[in-house]
C-alpha cells in the first residue's frame, strides 16, 4: 500500500550552497540586464535577513561593489548597530553610519507619535517608552486586537486598548523611520550608480510585513522567495556571525523591545513557515498540525489570519494606478 509521506520541517530543507549560487547569479544578471547598475546598496539592521542579503551581495558582485548603511535613530537598540557592523566586517563590506534621529526629529516623527499616545495615556512624555502589541488571532478567536504598552520613568508597565485612530496615527508616524532609511539608501545608490536591495523573506513579502515606499521599496529582493527557516540555512552556510543567527527576530522600531510575533505574526517564524508552506501546497490542516505541534483548529485559524494579511499586502504590492493605459 502506498502511503503519502508525512509532512515535517524537513520539507523546508534546501541545498544552501546551490541556492546561494543561484541567487548570486540571478543578482548579477539583474544588474547587467534590466537594472544596468554596477553594485548594490543595503541597510544593515543587525537582523538575520539583511545579514544574509549582505552575504549574498558580496557573493554576487564582490565586497568592493557593496555599500552598507547603518541607520540608527532615537529608539534603536545599540546592539543593532554593533551587530550590523559585525556583519559588514565579516563579509569585508564598507558600512557607513547615517543617524536618522535628527531628521526624524525635524519632521516631527516622535512628536506626532507621542501626541497620539497621549490620547490614550495623557501623562506620556520624556522618560517614557512604548510599543504596540497584538492579542493575535490565535488567542482572540480570529481578531487582531491592538494594544499600547507603556513603561513609565519609574519602571511601571501598563497595557491599554488602542482606538483605531490612535493606532493608525502611531503607525503612520512610526513609518517615517522606514521611509527615511529608504531615502538614504537611494541617495547612496544614485551617487554610486548602484541598485538597492530589499530584505524581506517570504513570510514578510507574502503577508505585507513592510512599509510601502519604505522597507518595501527596492530594486532587487533576493530572499523574498525563501521561508524564514531557509534564510537561517543560508545564514549558516554564508558564515553570518552566530550572534546574529541566535538573536530573536525583532522589529527594533519602538522604544520598548518588540518581537515580530507581538506586532504581526500569529506564531514564531518556524511554525509560521510550516503553516504557510502547507497552505501554499494544499496540505490538509491535520498534516500541518502534526509538523508544527498545533491542533488542526489552530492551523485553520492561522490560515485565516494569513488570508486577512494577504488582503492588506495586496495594496502594499500595488503599483501606482493610472487613469488610462499607456499606448
Amino acid at each position: 500500500m502506498n502511503h503519502r509521506p508525512t509532512f515535517s520541517p524537513a520539507a523546508l530543507s534546501i541545498d544552501a550552497a546551490a541556492e546561494t549560487n543561484r541567487i548570486a547569479a540571478a543578482m548579477r544578471e539583474q544588474l547587467r540586464g534590466p537594472l544596468r547598475k554596477r553594485g548594490l546598496v543595503l541597510g544593515l539592521s543587525g537582523g538575520i535577513d539583511s545579514s544574509v542579503c549582505a552575504g549574498l551581495a558580496a557573493r554576487a558582485v564582490g565586497a568592493k561593489n557593496v555599500h552598507c548603511l547603518l541607520m540608527p535613530e532615537n529608539d534603536s537598540d545599540p546592539e543593532s548597530q554593533r551587530l550590523g557592523q559585525l556583519v559588514a566586517d565579516t563579509f569585508g563590506l564598507t558600512a557607513e553610519v547615517e543617524d536618522i534621529g535628527p531628521a526624524l526629529e525635524a519632521m516631527g516623527c516622535y512628536r506626532r507619535r507621542d501626541r497620539f499616545i497621549r490620547e490614550i495615556v495623557p501623562e506620556y512624555g520624556p522618560g517614557w517608552t512604548s510599543k504596540i502589541v497584538f492579542a493575535n488571532a490565535m488567542t482572540t478567536s480570529g481578531y487582531n486586537i491592538s494594544s499600547l504598552v507603556v513603561r513609565s520613568p519609574d519602571g511601571e508597565v501598563a497595557r491599554h486598548r488602542l482606538s483605531a485612530a490612535a493606532y493608525l496615527g502611531i503607525v503612520a508616524a512610526t513609518n517615517m523611520k522606514q521611509r527615511t532609511r529608504k531615502q538614504l539608501e537611494y541617495y547612496h545608490a544614485d551617487r554610486l550608480n548602484y541598485a538597492v536591495i530589499g530584505t524581506p523573506n517570504r513570510l514578510e513579502y507574502d503577508q505585507g510585513f513592510f512599509v510601502k515606499n519604505g522597507d518595501g521599496a527596492a530594486d532587487v529582493k533576493p530572499i523574498a522567495h525563501l521561508y524564514k527557516s531557509q534564510v537561517y540555512q543560508l545564514a549558516e552556510y554564508l558564515g553570518v556571525p552566530e550572534e546574529v543567527r541566535t538573536r530573536p527576530p525583532t522589529t527594533d522600531t519602538y522604544s520598548l523591545p518588540q518581537t515580530q510575533e507581538e506586532f504581526y505574526f500569529a506564531l514564531p517564524y518556524d511554525k509560521m513557515d510550516l503553516c504557510l508552506y502547507g497552505l501554499d501546497h494544499g496540505l490538509p490542516a491535520t498534516a500541518v498540525a502534526g509538523a508544527a505541534a498545533l491542533s488542526a483548529d489552530q492551523v485553520d485559524m492561522v490560515w485565516k489570519d494569513i488570508a486577512a494579511k494577504r488582503k492588506v499586502a495586496h495594496y502594499l504590492h500595488l503599483p501606482p494606478q493610472l487613469a488610462a493605459p499607456l499606448a
